[in-house]
């Protein structure tokens, strides 16, 4: 009996040979094509003229602002995306009510919108002649042409990322445990922290990975409500197109050198994040089930014997 089948049953596919070797080297041909080739060019750029002018790009009192401002809206937006995101799978996943599939289409409603619309719908509310414009003037609260207004902007453009990543994993593994901890005297929040965060921990992690870049990296939105005021509203993309549209092509891609950085670290630690998630799932699968009372016990304590 010949092992060709067999060979061709490990490996996944009963294709040729040269389909799977056709197929691969067409996607690394547009991998280097559209990604390693833009990137290469970019830093290729930026070192055009040497370290010191790559350094002296960087120094400059915009971009430190440009770079400080782009840092505070991820602290920001990320954090209350992260809240947000639990809260929305774990009423979606683990509950059935009235509305539950118009919240869903709400929580994808920022894939299918414009980034830019997104930034137009806050300028009619908060702008100068928007809904809330006038009281938001007559008590001095800027939120257009503000950091508020960025942090809104970005909230809005980022808040599906961790909610869609939670929602399948918590929707798979079901609420069987969560029912089994209560049965054994546990409280919703000691039931969430021994059972749910940790079933949830890599998809919360991935969501959270994928909010912050591109909280950092958004120009849409944020480009409608910032203004441009260089030093003040402009975020590291923002500040880019400013330095490109003044044809200082040397600094704008040292920024955005700095921003294709910030991207491959977001990369290696989500790849770090996976490769640790399938240990322990390869880990998981030799030890038998666990069960929901042992996370729960409180762990012994040695006795003293005097």
């Amino acid at each position: 009996m010949s092992q060709q089948p067999v060979r061709n049953a490990r490996a996944g596919t009963t294709e040729p040979a040269w389909v799977r070797y056709t197929l691969i080297g067409i996607a690394l041909v547009f991998m280097f094509l559209f990604l390693v080739l833009p990137l290469a060019a970019v830093f290729t750029e930026a070192l055009r003229k040497g370290w010191d002018a790559y350094w002296e790009a960087l120094k400059e009192p915009d971009a430190w602002a440009a770079i400080r401002l782009t840092l505070i809206t991820a602290a920001i937006a990320v954090p209350l995306n992260l809240v947000f995101g639990v809260a929305a799978a774990w009423a979606i996943a683990k509950y059935e009510f009235r509305g539950k599939a118009f919240l869903t289409t709400l929580v994808d409603l920022p894939f299918s919108v414009s980034p830019v619309v997104a930034g137009l719908i806050y300028v009619l509310v908060f702008g100068a002649q928007g809904w809330l414009g006038p009281w938001l003037a007559a008590h001095d609260i800027k939120i257009i042409f503000a950091v508020p207004g960025i942090v809104l902007a970005t909230i809005f453009v980022t808040f599906p990322f961790i909610a869609r990543e939670l929602i399948p994993l918590m929707q798979a593994q079901g609420n069987e445990e969560e029912q089994a901890a209560i049965v054994l005297g546990a409280t919703g929040w000691q039931t969430f922290w021994h059972v749910t965060l940790p079933n949830i921990k890599w998809g919360l992690i991935y969501g959270v990975i994928l909010c912050n870049a591109r909280a950092m990296g958004e120009f849409g939105a944020v480009s409608v409500v910032s203004g441009h005021i260089r030093g003040q509203t402009n975020t590291m993309p923002l500040h880019v197109e400013v330095l490109y549209n003044e044809y200082q092509s040397v600094a704008a891609f040292a920024v955005a050198s700095l921003l294709a950085l910030l991207a491959l670290v977001t990369l290696v630690i989500k790849s770090v994040a996976e490769w640790k998630h399938e240990r322990e799932m390869k880990a998981a699968a030799e030890l038998p089930p666990e069960n929901p009372s042992a996370r729960l016990a409180p762990a012994a304590s040695p006795v003293t014997v005097s």
